[in-house]
């Protein structure tokens, strides 16, 4: 059984001052971030786009000279917590268009920041629920 190929919503190639030569492959699809990197060795990394945490955008002097940038993704996974998409084109548009997505899947998933950080900011399974503050004591008034 096949399965139905997806549709690629943004892709590029890392690049070289502003040249596309290079062995790294980038796509983006509704759910899912893909990066496939090497020549003789090749390594596919597959990213479910909501468990995307937070993103950055880096431009060096020579990146903006070449209209180029690198977007690094912070991810709530175990193998790999930070990826790089390395001197891309386009990378502002890529950024708004990478963030949206985000949104959207959460949104289709129904995910909230509670499967990522836990209650009121502590890590998974650090808090307890009997810990949290009763209603009353959350004013502020000492009586």
């Amino acid at each position: 059984m096949a399965l139905p190929e997806e549709e690629i919503i943004w892709k590029d190639r890392k690049h070289w001052l502003w040249f596309p030569f290079s062995f790294t492959k980038y796509q983006v699809t509704k759910d899912r971030l893909y990066i496939q990197r090497g020549f003789f060795k090749t390594v596919y990394d597959e990213t479910l786009l909501y468990r995307i945490i937070d993103m950055r955008l880096v431009r060096s002097l020579g990146q903006k000279i070449c209209g180029t940038g690198t977007l690094e993704v912070f991810s709530r996974v175990d193998t790999q917590k930070k990826i790089e998409l390395k001197n891309i084109r386009h990378c502002q548009e890529v950024n708004r268009l990478l963030s949206g997505l985000v949104e959207q899947i959460r949104d289709d998933k129904k995910v909230v920041g509670k499967e990522f950080y836990g209650i009121m900011g502590h890590p998974q399974g650090a808090a307890d629920m009997d810990d949290l503050p009763e209603p009353d004591d959350m004013d502020g008034d000492d009586e």
